[in-house]
Formats: C-alpha cells, sequence, structure tokens
C-alpha cells in the first residue's frame, strides 16, 4: 500500500483526490462561520462562532488533520505537475489540448500556487493572532473571548487586502471548478453520466464558494 501511494502515478492522484474532497468540504463550513460576518452588524454571532471552533475538541482535533490535508495535497500536486512537465514531449500537443479541456485543468497548478500564497498571508494576519494573541478580548455574559470581529473588519475595511482576497477567492473557484469532479473521477466515477452531474455540482458548487466568500469583503468595503 506505501509503495502505491508513494511510487505510483495512480496512488498519487488518489490521494490528491481524497485530501482535495477533504478541503472543499471545510470550504463549506469555513463559508459558514465567516457569512456570520454579514449576518450580525454587532460581530457577537462571529466572535461566538469563532470561539466555539477554537474551544471545541473535535475542531480542535480536526486542525492538524487539516493542515496534514493541505500538506499531501499540495506535495503531491507538485509531483505530480513536475512529471507531467517532463512527460511532455511536443508542445503542440498542449494547444490542441486548449481545445477540449478548461482553462482551470490547465492551469490547476498555477491556481493552487495563487491560493498557497493567499493562505500563508491569511494564516499570518488571522491564524496566528487568533492562537497566539494579538487580539482584544470582549465579553458577552461574563464569558471572556477574543475579538476577531474586529480585527476583520478592519482587514476588510482595507481596499487592497479585500482586492487581494477576492481575487485569491476567484481563483480558489475556478479550481475547484475542475478539482470536484476530477477528484471524483480518479476515485472511479468517470462514466458520462456521473461525469455530466458532478461537472455541473462542482461549478454551482465553486459559484456559491466564489460569490459567498468574496461578498464579506464587499459587505465591508461599502459599510
Amino acid at each position: 500500500m506505501a509503495k502505491f501511494i508513494a511510487k505510483t502515478t495512480v496512488g498519487q492522484k488518489f490521494w490528491m483526490s481524497i485530501t482535495g474532497l477533504f478541503l472543499i468540504i471545510f470550504l463549506a463550513v469555513h463559508l459558514t462561520a465567516n457569512l456570520m460576518l454579514v449576518f450580525d452588524d454587532t460581530g457577537e454571532l462571529y466572535n461566538r462562532t469563532v470561539h466555539f471552533m477554537g474551544t471545541n475538541p473535535f475542531i480542535r482535533i480536526m486542525e492538524p488533520i487539516l493542515a496534514l490535508g493541505f500538506l499531501i495535497h499540495i506535495i503531491l500536486a507538485t509531483i505530480l505537475t513536475l512529471r507531467n512537465q517532463t512527460m511532455r514531449p511536443q508542445k503542440y500537443h498542449m494547444q490542441k489540448l486548449g481545445h477540449t479541456s478548461s482553462w482551470a485543468s490547465r492551469n490547476m497548478f498555477i491556481l493552487g500556487l495563487t491560493i498557497l500564497a493567499f493562505l500563508v498571508l491569511h494564516i499570518i494576519n488571522f491564524w496566528v493572532k487568533l492562537k497566539f494573541g494579538g487580539l482584544d478580548s470582549i465579553t458577552y455574559n461574563g464569558e471572556e473571548m477574543e475579538n476577531a470581529y474586529a480585527m476583520v473588519s478592519v482587514l476588510f475595511s482595507m481596499p487592497l487586502y479585500s482586492i487581494v482576497y477576492i481575487i485569491a477567492i476567484i481563483g480558489l473557484a475556478y479550481h475547484i471548478s475542475h478539482g470536484f469532479w476530477s477528484a471524483f473521477q480518479t476515485i472511479g466515477w468517470s462514466d458520462d453520466k456521473w461525469r455530466k452531474i458532478l461537472t455541473g455540482f462542482a461549478y454551482a458548487y465553486a459559484i456559491i464558494i466564489g460569490i459567498g466568500f468574496s461578498i464579506i469583503p464587499i459587505y465591508f468595503l461599502l459599510k
């Protein structure tokens, strides 16, 4: 099994697909939490959500698993991309491929690097401060917690940060639009019927993620 994962292209694609689907599920949870920023101007709903996610035992266990999923996905994507680059003997094959494949499918690695760059920025600006201090505290009904809403509202009030955020989210949406159905195809759901269903679902999900996350910085810029 270890040889299958480490030394075969099929094994690496399989685990990249599994980790990709895991991260896609995480995005739905993350978007739900982030939309609390829009639903409540006082910030209490968002602060309580962040506090719950930061103190809930199950979610704390899932954090290192999520980080490992990101790491495995990135490493395997890099390995497979470099391998594919060395195996392309003629450039005109890529030009012909452009007529039968989507732009997202031909630029998955570039989109992934864009997302990774933003992820590092997001971790520095949010996760590090949330986990290691730097945020003011606020109290609701005698319960003290970090005022994450104040930090996020300041960040999204900065046009440059919001523009970078929206660009990254658009890249993420394109990445999902291909990666979602491609992951299921790798796993084995590759017949025409399932491909059409999964492709449609992938585009719908990508649009929801793209619009859902982009609404937040736009909301604060217009506020």
